[in-house]
């Protein structure tokens, strides 16, 4: 059973694309490119003089930074709880 995909009209940095997503990504591309548009805005506020693709290089670079900080806060996660588990373990043998 394939995935029914369907055309989305997003708007990034003043540059329309149609891209195909599936339905139950749609809102998740909507908010992704809402979050990217609101920091290119940020960014121009803050680096005044710069072009686009300076912004949209920030940009990149900035979630970029996100997800990873976001992926080593996952693998800590895990870590942690594999500790936690040994830890209880453990206790339950010395009960």
């Amino acid at each position: 059973m394939s995935e029914e995909m369907i055309p989305v009209n997003i708007t990034i940095a003043d540059r329309t694309y149609r891209i195909k997503t599936s339905r139950e990504d749609e809102e998740t591309v909507r908010k992704t490119v809402k979050l990217i548009n609101d920091k290119i805005i940020e960014f121009k506020t803050q680096f005044a003089g710069k072009d686009m693709q300076d912004y949209i290089a920030m940009v990149i670079i900035w979630y970029a930074t996100q997800n990873a900080n976001l992926e080593n806060s996952t693998a800590m996660i895990d870590e942690l709880s594999k500790q936690l588990a040994k830890m209880e373990e453990q206790i339950s043998k010395t009960l």
